[in-house]
């Protein structure tokens, strides 16, 4: 029997792959494809935190934040996230867990010069921005002159798998997009294997994936992190159908389209944000802002 596939987006799994002493040469790959540096910039060491615990709610099936956290060779403290669910709260999330890493360690006397700039990457696999474009980044502009950067301690980037796999053009060439095809989950196996060969970092990290697989607490931990996510797809889909059952049972038009659509001005009536409209009902922000 074939082994199942394992999901590199499966934040256990990303752990173990990027996360722990010894996975140096792929998380300076992906830094280097993520942040785009000039040559002479690339980052060539890291120093990788390890946290050995698991978070208290871990045991309990519950969303946990397993982040992973590095110190690159100039000081700048480097923070990944996978988020698979939307919770809608993702930009001021992003923004704690990076106020948490740039004041973490800080004592009383350091001068301010001190700390540390940080890079916060968060990896999602839902659509967040109303843009086009499957990576962006954040930096603090002044309004006006959009060219002066108050400071460089804050980076902010986005990678969003639904809008990657919207991607027409695509180059594989460019080492972040090879990234992009390994991490979603809906590649074919043709593409991965295209990737492997082209990318000796991505090799190293799915042989990583592989090597692990027989761990026998890995597969716990990995087994629980999937449920969590199919429970909370299944709830989402048992919501949707409940608020079409809803629209019927107030005598609105037969029809899905109209139902969802009587369903999503009623949740926008409430104040709700679109993209929570858009996860429980389909419909596209433009179909929203219409209503």
């Amino acid at each position: 029997m074939t082994a199942k596939k394992l999901r590199i987006l499966n934040d256990f799994a990303f752990k173990k792959v990027f996360g722990e002493k010894g996975d140096e040469t792929q998380l300076i790959a992906f830094l280097n494809a993520a942040l785009n540096r000039k040559p002479e910039n690339q980052i060539v060491s890291i120093e990788i935190i390890e946290n050995k615990e698991l978070p208290a709610d871990f045991l309990g099936g519950k969303t946990s934040k397993l982040d992973i956290r590095a110190a690159l060779a100039d000081g700048t403290r480097v923070n990944i996230e996978i988020q698979l669910k939307n919770e809608y709260n993702m930009g001021r999330r992003s923004l704690r867990y990076w106020a948490m890493e740039y004041t973490r360690g800080i004592v009383e006397g350091q001068d301010y010069i001190d700390l540390p700039s940080v890079i916060v990457i968060n990896i999602l696999d839902f659509g967040l921005l109303p843009l086009d474009e499957f990576h962006t980044s954040f930096h603090i502009w002044e309004d006006t002159h959009k060219d002066f950067m108050l400071t460089d301690a804050l980076e902010m980037h986005f990678l969003d798998i639904v809008k990657w796999r919207r991607q027409k053009e695509r180059d594989y060439t460019n080492p972040m997009h090879r990234w992009m095809a390994y991490f979603d989950w809906q590649s074919p196996p043709e593409l991965i294997e295209e990737v492997k060969r082209m990318d000796t970092a991505i090799r190293t990290a799915d042989s990583r994936l592989e090597m692990i697989r027989n761990d026998p607490d890995f597969t716990h931990a990995y087994d629980m992190y999937e449920l969590t996510r199919i429970d909370y797809k299944l709830g989402m889909q048992g919501a949707r159908l409940d608020g079409l059952k809803e629209g019927k049972d107030l005598g609105l038009k037969e029809g899905k389209d109209l139902g969802l659509k009587e369903v999503a001005r009623k949740m926008k009536n409430l104040n709700m944000p679109p993209e929570q409209i858009t996860e429980c009902t389909g419909l596209s922000g433009d179909e929203i802002m219409k209503l």
